[in-house]
């Protein structure tokens, strides 16, 4: 039981810092953030740069307006 449950929730937070989960992730607006233009993720998403931190663990990123990869466009 505590292998499963364990293992269910390293795969939601795999999931998570992607941004590509079930119903989508647009990240958490925390005013330090949006005060630099940015969302809070678990992760950057590609295609936005990291800033700052979130509180301990989530991480401010800012979307990239020059040099962004290809892997945007991908589905």
């Amino acid at each position: 039981m505590r292998c499963s449950l364990s293992g269910s929730l390293f795969l939601l937070l795999i999931s998570l810092p992607s941004g590509n989960g079930m119903f989508g992730n647009d990240g958490v607006e925390i005013r330090t953030c949006t005060a630099l233009k940015g969302r809070c993720f678990f992760g950057c998403r590609v295609g936005w740069r990291w800033v700052a931190f979130c509180h301990n663990i989530l991480s401010c990123c800012t979307k990239m307006e020059k040099n962004i990869p290809p892997q945007v466009n991908e589905p």
